[in-house]
């Protein structure tokens, strides 16, 4: 998880959200971990958007998201 940390820090426009939110879905499992590292590593001039919607589209990113019965109603 620290070359993944160290390797989000390094990409031009990266901030503290960013890494954050990349972190906490690839921590969840080893293999979210392996497919963000191997889409940094077979992949050149990444921008954190790049990541985030490669993260987005994956099949498993809502399986820890909030349900709508979760969710608190505004007024």
């Amino acid at each position: 998880m620290d070359e993944l940390i160290k390797r989000l820090n390094r990409i031009p426009g990266s901030y503290y959200g960013f890494v954050v939110g990349i972190e906490t879905y690839a921590k969840k499992n080893p293999e979210r971990l392996k497919r963000v590292m191997e889409f940094i590593d077979s992949n050149d001039n990444l921008t954190p958007s790049d990541i985030v919607k490669f993260v987005m589209d994956q099949p498993d990113f809502h399986d820890d998201g909030v349900g709508m019965n979760n969710q608190v109603a505004t007024i």
